[in-house]
C-alpha cells in the first residue's frame, strides 16, 4: 500500500484506507518489501507538507496525534522523574547511605551519581529538541541516532534496567510493609504472617504488589501520569513532615533497632559498640539514640565506617554504597518514556526532567545534612526505617514510602512496557517481540506490559532491595552512556540538520557523562558491566549481519564520511612510496552476468587498496529527461551486496566506450585515492556464460537476514541477459585494443582477463591437491628479451605474490616462476641461481621451473638491437609467425594440467592502428585453452628491497 500526503495536508485514498482500518505504519518497513532490488523503477513514497501554509490550521498538531497526546510539562514529565527519583533512597535507604559514607562521603556520591544524570539530562534534551519524537523515548531517541543495530541492542539494555527497578521498587515497598506490619513491626506486630519461609512469604507479598501495579498499568500510563500529581503532593508532604520533625524534636530519644537487625548471628560494628550480644547471639543493646541536631553527632557522622549490611550480611564499601544510591535515582528517563503521550515532548522533556533534577538534588542534600546532624551511627546502621521513629506523627512516612516507592515501580512498569513496545514495532528482533504491538483500542500496549510483569516476577526471586541494586544500577549506567555516545556522535558528525533548540551541551558534556557512567559502571561491578557490553555487542552483531532495511539514518555512517573527508585530506599522493604501493583498480563491465567470477577475483587480489567497478552507459543526456546513470546506480550497489565485493561503483554515461573509460580514469577515486592499474575481460568470439546466475545457485543468504539460508536474492531483473551466439559485439576489437592504449597513456597499468568463466574459487578450495599460480615473466613475443626483467615482470610477481596471501589461494596454491632459456647458449644454474636470490630478495616464496625453448626460438629471425635497445624493446608488441605462437601455446599448456591461474606479458599495442587486429588475434592464440589468464603490463615500480 503506498503512503502519501497530498500538498494541501489531506491524506491520500490509500492513507485513508488504511487509517480506517486502524492499521498503524511500522516505524521499520518490512524487509520483505523494502529490501528488494528487482523493480527498475521502485514505487517512491512522497513526503509533502503536511499543512498547507496559508491554512489557518497549519500550527495545529494533527488532530491523530492530539488524541493520544494529553500530558503537559508537569503532569508528564516533572512529577513522573521526580517520584521516581525520590523511589527507595528517600525514606528507606537515606539513613544507610549516611551511615556507611558519612556525611561528606555521600555528599560526594551525591554530587558524583547527579552530575552524570545532569550531564545525561542535557544530552537527553539536545537529541529530544532535534526534531519530532515518538513513542518509545529513550530508545526512540537513542536508535534514530545510532542506527538500528546500536539502537535495538541498547534498547534491549534500557528495557532490562526498567524490568529491574520496577523488582527493585516492589522490594522497597514489601521491605516497608514487613518492617512496620511483620514481626516486631514498628506499627502493627505480626499483621502479616511469617514462619520459616521467611523469603517466599516476601515473594508473595512482593507479587501481590506487582500484581495491583499490572492493573494500574492495563487500565493505561495516560491515568497513573494523571494521578502522578497527587502522589508527587503526598511525598512532598511527607517529606516536608520529616525536615520539620528534625527541627521540632530536639530531645535525646532512643529509637529500637529494626527485628532483622537484632536477630544478628555475628557480633558487627564493634568499634562503635553498638551491639552487645550474648552467647546465642542475640543482642542485648537493642537501640540507639535520636540526638536531634548536634554539633557532636555531626562530627561523628562526618566520615565513612563502612560496615555489613544486616539484610545481606555483605560488607559494604564505597562502591556498593554508591551503586544502591545510584539505582535509587535513576529515572530520569521516566520523562522521556512517556514521549508518546506528552503534548510537546521537545519543551516539556528537557525543562520538565532538569527541574526534577535540581529538585530531587536539594531534597537529598538537605536530608543528608539533617540525618547525619541528629541520628547516632549505629541508629542509622541497624535501622533503615527510623525516619519514623523520629517523625511527629509515624504514618506520614509510611505513607511517603509507599507512594514513593509504589509509583517508582509503576513508572518504570510503564516506561518497560513502551521501550518493549517500540522495540516491537520497528520489527528488530524478527517475530518474537510481535505480540507487545498488540494495543488496546485507547493505544495500551496492554501484551507488553504483561511480558514486563512476567519478567519482574523473575527479577523478585533475589529478594533483597540491596542485592538488586547493583544490576539495576550498572544497567541504567550503560544506558546513559549510551545516550550520551549518541549525542557525543550526532556532535562530532557535524551534520547540518542536527540543530537541536536546547543549547546547553557540548562535546566535552556529552564526553563526560560517557566516561563518568563507564567508570562508575565498572567500579559498581565488573562482572555486570562485563556482561552488559557483552550482551549489547551480541545484539548489535546480529541485527548488522540482519540488514536491517530503514529510513532513519545511522549516525555510523556520517561518522564515515566525517573521517573519511578528513583522513582523505591528509592522504597526499605527493607522499607516496613504493613500499606501501598497493593495487588500485577499476574494472570495466559491461554485463556483470558473465564476469561476476572476475568480479570476485579482483576483489581478492586488491590488497585492501582501492576497488572501483566501472560501467560505460553509451548514449547522450540530451535523449533523456533525467539522468539515467541515477536509475543505474541503485542495480550495480545492489550487484555489490549480492557477490559480497568491498568495490565502490562508478557508471558514467558517453557516446563511446573510450570517451566514457577515459572519465571514469580521470575522475574516479579522490585525492590520494585514485585508480592505477585498469582490468579488461577478454574480446573473443567464445559465448559468452551466465556466470551470475550459477554464483546465485551456489551462494547462499546470511542466517540473520529476514530471507533466510538457502534463498536467493532476486537480481534476476538487475541486468540483461548475456549476448546469445548470434548477436554482434558492441566493442570492436579495434575499439578494445584502443582501450588499452589509451589507459597507458593515461599512465595506467593494464590487466585483460580471459577464460575467468572457467574460475571457480570454490573448487580449488576443495581440491585436494596442490595447484599453481604460474608467472611466465618474459614478452613471449620478443623472446630474445628473455634475459631482461622489467616493470611488467616485476607487477606480474607483486600481483601473483599478492595472490598467494589471500585466504583460500594461501592454503591451495604454490607460486611458480618460469625461467626460459637457450640451453646452449645460457647458463642454466647460473641463471637459476639469481632468480632464486633475486625471489628471496623481494621476499617472494616461489619455485623456479626451467623451461628451454631453443626448439621454438631457433627458426626465428635474429633480432636486432644492443642490450640496451633490447630492454627500450622488450615491452613492445612485435609480430612473430601464427606458428610460433601455437607452439609456445602448446609449450604453456603443456605445464598447465595443475595450474590454477596464469599471469603473461602483456606487450604494448601497435602504435599503427592497422596492426590492432594482428595485435589481439596473437592474444587470443596465445593464450586459447589455457586455464584462467591475466595479460599485464606494468608501468611503475612495485615491488621494494629496502626497509
Amino acid at each position: 500500500m503506498s503512503h502519501s500526503y497530498s500538498i494541501n495536508g489531506e491524506l491520500s485514498q490509500d492513507r485513508k484506507m488504511e487509517t480506517a482500518t486502524g492499521e498503524s505504519r511500522p516505524l521499520l518497513p518490512n524487509s520483505d518489501s523494502s529490501a528488494s532490488i528487482t523493480s527498475g523503477s521502485s514505487e517512491r513514497e512522497v513526503w509533502a507538507l503536511s499543512r498547507s501554509l496559508s491554512r489557518n490550521d497549519a500550527i495545529s498538531p494533527e488532530t491523530s496525534r492530539t488524541s493520544t497526546r494529553t500530558l503537559g510539562l508537569f503532569a508528564g514529565v516533572f512529577c513522573p522523574v521526580a517520584l521516581s527519583m525520590f523511589s527507595t533512597l528517600l525514606f528507606l535507604r537515606s539513613g544507610f547511605v549516611v551511615g556507611q559514607a558519612g556525611i561528606l562521603e555521600s555528599v560526594l556520591q551525591l554530587v558524583l551519581a547527579y552530575f552524570i544524570l545532569v550531564m545525561t539530562v542535557l544530552s537527553i534534551s539536545a537529541i529530544s529538541t532535534n526534531g519530532a519524537l515518538e513513542g518509545g523515548g529513550a530508545y526512540y531517541m537513542i536508535s534514530r541516532a545510532l542506527g538500528p543495530e546500536f539502537g535495538g541492542s541498547i534498547g534491549f539494555l534500557f528495557f532490562v534496567a526498567n524490568v529491574l527497578a520496577v523488582g527493585l521498587y516492589v522490594t522497597g515497598f514489601v521491605e516497608a510493609m514487613i518492617e512496620n506490619f511483620g514481626p516486631g513491626g514498628t506499627m502493627v506486630d505480626h499483621a502479616f504472617l511469617k514462619g520459616d519461609h521467611d523469603a517466599w512469604y516476601k515473594y508473595l507479598y512482593c507479587s501481590i504488589v506487582l500484581f495491583v501495579c499490572l492493573g494500574i498499568c492495563i487500565v493505561g500510563g495516560a491515568v497513573f501520569a494523571k494521578t502522578s500529581l497527587v502522589i508527587f503532593l503526598v511525598v512532598v508532604i511527607c517529606l516536608l513532615s520529616v525536615f520539620v520533625s528534625v527541627f521540632a524534636k530536639s530531645s535525646k530519644t532512643e529509637i529500637e533497632y529494626a527485628q532483622q537487625a537484632k536477630h544478628t548471628l555475628e557480633r558487627r560494628n564493634i568499634t562503635l559498640e553498638c551491639f552487645q550480644a550474648n552467647e546465642s547471639g542475640y543482642v542485648i543493646q537493642e537501640g540507639a539514640n535520636y540526638t536531634g541536631l548536634k554539633a557532636k553527632t555531626f562530627e561523628d557522622n562526618t566520615y565513612a565506617h563502612y560496615q555489613k549490611d544486616y539484610i545481606t550480611k555483605d560488607m559494604m564499601t564505597f562502591a556498593t554504597v554508591f551503586a544502591i544510591l545510584f539505582s535509587s535515582v535513576t529515572g530520569i528517563l521516566n520523562g522521556a518514556n512517556m514521549s508518546g503521550e506528552l503534548k510537546d515532548p521537545s519543551k516539556a522533556i528537557p525543562k520538565g526532567t532538569l527541574f526534577a533534577v535540581m529538585f530531587t538534588f536539594l531534597s537529598y542534600l538537605i536530608l543528608i545534612i539533617l540525618v547525619g546532624g541528629s541520628c547516632d551511627r549505629c541508629l542509622l546502621l541497624n535501622n533503615y526505617i527510623f525516619l519514623q521513629e523520629i517523625n511527629l506523627w509515624k504514618p506520614f512516612v509510611l505513607i511517603g514510602i509507599f507512594a514513593a516507592t509504589l509509583s517508582a515501580a509503576l513508572g518504570n512498569l510503564i516506561g518497560a512496557s513502551r521501550i518493549l513496545q517500540a522495540l516491537a514495532n520497528d520489527h528488530l528482533f524478527w517475530f518474537v517481540l510481535n505480540p507487545a504491538t498488540i494495543t488496546t483500542k485507547s493505544g495500551n500496549p496492554y501484551v507488553a506490559v504483561l511480558i514486563s510483569w512476567f519478567l519482574v516476577q523473575l527479577v523478585l526471586l533475589v529478594g533483597s532491595l540491596n542485592a538488586i541494586a547493583p544490576a539495576t544500577s550498572v544497567f541504567f549506567l550503560m544506558s546513559y552512556a549510551s545516550v550520551n555516545l549518541a549525542c557525543l556522535a550526532l556532535e562530532l558528525a557535524s551534520a547540518p540538520n542536527f540543530r537541536p533548540t536546547f543549547k546547553y551541551f557540548t562535546w566535552y558534556t556529552c564526553t563526560l557523562g560517557l566516561i563518568g557512567s563507564m567508570v562508575m559502571c565498572f567500579l559498581i561491578s565488573s562482572v555486570y558491566s562485563s556482561a552488559a557490553i557483552i550482551v549489547m555487542l551480541i545484539l548489535a552483531i546480529v541485527l548488522h549481519f540482519r540488514s536491517l532495511p530503514t529510513q532513519w539514518g545511522s549516525i555510523s555512517q556520517a561518522l564515515i564520511f566525517h573521517q573519511v573527508r578528513k583522513y582523505l585530506l591528509m592522504l597526499d599522493p605527493r607522499k607516496s612510496h613504493v613500499k606501501y604501493w598497493r593495487p588500485q583498480i577499476l574494472l570495466m563491465v559491461a554485463n556483470p552476468r558473465q564476469c561476476s567470477e572476475l568480479i570476485n577475483f579482483i576483489n581478492d587480489i586488491k590488497k585492501g587498496g582501492l576497488y572501483v567497478i566501472g560501467h560505460v552507459k553509451l548514449g547522450s543526456l540530451d535523449s533523456f529527461t533525467t539522468d539515467p546513470v541515477i536509475e543505474e546506480n541503485p542495480k550495480w550497489l545492489g550487484l555489490i551486496d549480492y557477490l559480497k565485493v568491498k568495490a565502490f561503483v562508478e557508471v558514467t554515461m558517453a557516446s563511446t566506450v573510450s570517451e566514457g573509460l577515459q572519465h571514469l580514469l580521470r575522475l574516479s577515486g579522490m585525492g590520494g585515492m585514485k585508480p592505477n592499474t585498469v582490468c579488461f575481460g577478454f574480446v573473443d568470439d567464445s559465448p559468452p556464460r551466465d556466470t551470475l546466475s550459477f554464483v546465485g545457485n551456489e551462494r547462499k543468504r546470511r542466517f540473520f537476514t529476514r530471507l533466510e539460508s538457502g534463498k536467493k536474492v532476486s537480481i534476476d531483473n538487475l541486468f540483461m541477459n548475456v549476448r546469445g551466439g548470434g548477436d554482434s559485439r558492441q566493442l570492436s576489437g579495434l575499439e578494445y585494443v584502443k582501450l588499452i592504449s589509451d589507459s597507458l597513456k593515461m599512465q595506467k597499468n593494464v590487466c585483460l582477463c580471459r577464460h575467468f568463466d572457467q574460475l571457480s574459487k570454490q573448487s580449488i578450495v576443495n581440491s585436494k591437491k596442490t595447484l599453481f599460480i604460474d608467472v611466465w615473466p618474459v614478452n613471449l613475443f620478443r623472446p630474445d628479451t628473455a634475459n631482461f626483467f622489467d616493470n611488467t615482470c616485476l607487477f606480474m610477481l607483486q600481483l601473483a605474490c599478492i595472490l598467494t596471501m589471500v585466504p583460500g589461494w594461501k592454503s591451495k596454491t604454490r607460486l611458480r616462476v618460469f625461467l626460459c632459456l637457450n640451453a646452449q647458449t645460457d647458463n642454466t644454474l647460473q641463471k637459476q641461481q639469481k632468480l632464486d636470490a633475486f625471489l628471496h630478495q623481494l621476499r617472494i616464496q616461489a619455485s623456479v621451473k626451467i623451461v628451454t625453448w631453443d626448439h621454438l626460438v631457433s627458426h626465428l629471425p635474429v633480432m636486432s638491437g644492443n642490450s640496451s635497445e633490447k630492454m627500450t624493446l622488450m615491452e613492445r608488441f612485435h609480430a612473430v609467425p601464427k606458428e610460433f605462437i601455437g607452439a609456445i601455446n602448446q609449450l604453456i599448456t603443456s605445464y598447465s594440467s595443475t595450474t590454477a591461474l596464469s599471469f603473461l606479458y602483456l606487450p604494448v599495442p601497435p602504435e599503427d592502428v592497422r596492426e590492432s587486429e594482428t595485435f589481439l588475434n596473437s592474444l587470443k592464440l596465445l593464450s586459447d585453452n589455457l586455464p584462467p589468464t591475466v595479460f599485464v603490463h606494468g608501468l611503475h615500480p612495485v615491488t621494494s628491497t629496502t626497509l
